[in-house]
């Protein structure tokens, strides 16, 4: 029988708190190939239609909560064998994720693609995005944590690309016993990766990729790469140190071992859209 692909159109913003992830969330449905199965789009409203509040320590929970049961009824219409997501923050994983872990439960394996774990909670960061790979594994904010029905075994996870992790991450990880694979390794061939694939007996693949993991003196759409910051800016957190041409090595050795499921795209920062959108609006006989 043949496999059904749900792709998800998610322009989640509210997550990070960053307003040009919506942009950035249209522009990756745009550059994607067509869908060869159902599509959707998770409704969110535009930045600027709506103040966010902060409840139980979560920029915008109200608005977070309602995306994520939004989400979840979209893929629950269809109930996917795979899933696409073109996001949006780092958020837009959770529902697709916990839909994949129902189906597919301990065989599910779940590569992150990251700079960052993202297994923080409200007691150390504010904006949700940092904290759906903890919530997936059952920590957190409860009302995140409620989503996930199959909680995400610590060992089923493989975070590629992490590197300086902040003192709190450091420990998370520790404590679980999360396998990673440091950028160096990556580039220089993720047998880590594999090995991980084999001893974990994963037969499916859900792939979260954000893009920051990228260099951003390299790919310039990524939240690091703002035009004119300072050294300093983001204080102590990972830069990317990727390339392009590193992730679709990884993605392609790890999806040869096991059958690709999901795949996540997040934090796609156009920052020469969204300047370029903003100079379009003040020109005459354009505003």
């Amino acid at each position: 029988m043949a496999k059904t692909t749900l792709r998800l159109s998610f322009p989640q913003w509210q997550g990070g708190n960053n307003p040009p992830y919506h942009l950035g969330s249209l522009l990756l449905s745009f550059l994607a190939p067509e869908a060869k199965g159902p599509a959707e789009e998770v409704p969110v409203a535009a930045p600027g239609s709506q103040s966010l509040t902060e409840v139980d320590g979560i920029t915008g929970k109200p608005q977070i909560i309602g995306q994520l049961k939004d989400a979840a009824a979209l893929i629950e219409k269809h109930d996917p064998d795979a899933l696409v997501v073109l996001g949006g923050d780092c958020l837009v994983s959770l529902a697709p994720f916990a839909h994949l872990l129902n189906k597919y439960g301990d065989k599910l394996g779940v590569l992150w693609v990251d700079s960052h774990p993202d297994v923080q909670t409200a007691e150390q960061y504010s904006n949700a995005h940092a904290h759906v790979l903890g919530a997936l594994i059952g920590t957190g904010d409860k009302d995140l944590v409620d989503h996930v029905t199959y909680r995400l075994s610590p060992s089923k996870i493989m975070i590629a690309g992490i590197h300086n992790p902040l003192a709190y991450e450091s420990d998370y990880l520790s404590s679980h016993n999360i396998p990673t694979s440091g950028p160096e390794q990556v580039k220089a061939g993720a047998r880590e990766v594999l090995e991980w694939i084999a001893r974990e007996k994963i037969e499916y693949l859900a792939i979260h990729l954000d893009l920051d993991v990228l260099d951003p003196s390299l790919f310039r759409s990524v939240l690091f790469a703002r035009p004119g910051r300072g050294e300093h800016d983001f204080g102590d957190v990972a830069e990317g140190k990727l390339t392009i041409e590193d992730v679709l090595r990884l993605i392609n050795q790890a999806t040869s071992a096991a059958e690709p499921v999901g795949l996540t795209l997040a934090e796609h920062m156009p920052w020469d859209m969204v300047n370029l959108k903003n100079m379009l609006s003040e020109l005459p006989l354009l505003k």
